[in-house]
């Protein structure tokens, strides 16, 4: 399975336009960007059964931030390409992927942990 970098973003661009306002709205100092692999410092903080890491948060989840915490710089998530196509068999299941990964690392965001969020 092969999606451009280009059309790799694209998806990854649509699945954050299409945030319900009331998600959308609460987005602060966060970039989401795409990158190629996990580096070794992303595997050792995640544990994945899967065997492949599809994105990471990297940050301070928002229920976890406190008023006087000095400013930060942007939280990052980050969505893997290369483990995404890797998983992928068909371009329908690698937009299904790209879109549920883009949505789980926001639940981080948003201080929710893997067992709370449905896929």
């Amino acid at each position: 399975m092969d999606l451009t970098s280009s059309e790799f973003e694209s998806v990854v661009e649509e699945a954050l336009a299409a945030l319900p306002p009331q998600f959308a709205e609460l987005l602060e100092n966060i970039a989401v960007v795409v990158e190629d692999e996990p580096s070794g410092e992303d595997l050792q903080l995640v544990e994945d059964e899967h065997g492949e890491l599809l994105g990471i948060y990297r940050g301070v989840a928002r229920t976890r931030r406190t008023h006087d915490m000095l400013p930060m710089l942007p939280d990052q998530i980050a969505i893997f390409r290369g483990p995404i196509l890797r998983i992928a068999r068909t371009r329908h299941q690698a937009l299904h992927e790209i879109r549920d990964t883009v949505i789980h690392e926001l639940g981080h965001y948003f201080g929710l942990h893997d067992e709370d969020m449905v896929f």
